[in-house]
């Protein structure tokens, strides 16, 4: 009993002596002065999709995409002076992801009270996410997401885990996207460059997009 309780209490030691290192969000906010010159103060991204919104987005993704852009494994020019010239330790990573994946961002325009200036309005609307809707079937949009790819991003399109967010994402970023995956520049499984998405036909594509598009805003 006693050799047990005293095993016990060293690893109740060893592990009080180890904690999880916790996350810096000032930290991780001081980084994203760097990420806003292209994504925004608030992680919107660009106003036409040129830059994709990674506000809101799940920690454990942007943590795997900054150590893929880190060392090369993901071709992005743009980023490479960013994760180069800061050369972006794990603990960066953590403290950016941490702050990024806390952002919340409206998808309803703001309610004025009247009494506020015109420079507070600006930044409440500014923080409002509403991608426009886009056309397709969204019955069978609906249909094929729920099949091919809610089990992965979840049935609401907020991503889970290793797997990103793609409600309230811009559409002509997602386009792109797909289209890297398809020509291979870009795996989409976790293995080889071959996935769901090489099944599906433009149009069922196209449809799927629409339907993220009329689900951003969750239903109260």
């Amino acid at each position: 009993m006693l050799k047990r309780l005293s095993f016990a209490l060293c690893l109740a030691g060893m592990l009080s002596a180890n904690p999880v290192a916790a996350v810096d969000l000032e930290k991780g906010k001081e980084i994203n002065g760097t990420c806003a010159a292209c994504h925004s103060d608030n992680g919107q991204g660009g106003k036409k999709g040129e830059y994709p919104r990674i506000a809101g987005q799940q920690v454990k993704y942007i943590e795997t995409q900054l150590k893929n852009f880190r060392a090369r494994t993901r071709v992005n020019i743009p980023m490479f002076p960013y994760t180069q010239e800061r050369e972006l330790s794990d603990t960066d990573i953590k403290d950016i992801a941490a702050y990024l994946t806390g952002i919340e961002l409206d998808t309803k325009m703001p309610t004025y009270t009247g009494k506020e200036d015109a420079l507070t309005k600006l930044l409440m609307a500014e923080k409002v996410m509403i991608i426009p809707r886009a056309e397709g079937d969204l019955d069978n949009g609906e249909k094929l997401y729920k099949k091919q790819c809610a089990a992965c991003h979840g049935k609401t399109g907020r991503g889970r885990g290793m797997f990103p967010m793609l409600v309230g994402q811009y559409t002509n970023y997602l386009q792109r996207q797909v289209e890297l995956y398809l020509k291979g520049d870009r795996p989409h499984d976790e293995e080889g460059t071959v996935g769901v998405l090489n099944g599906l036909k433009a149009q069922d594509i196209q449809d799927i997009l629409a339907y993220l598009t009329s689900i951003q805003e969750p239903k109260e």
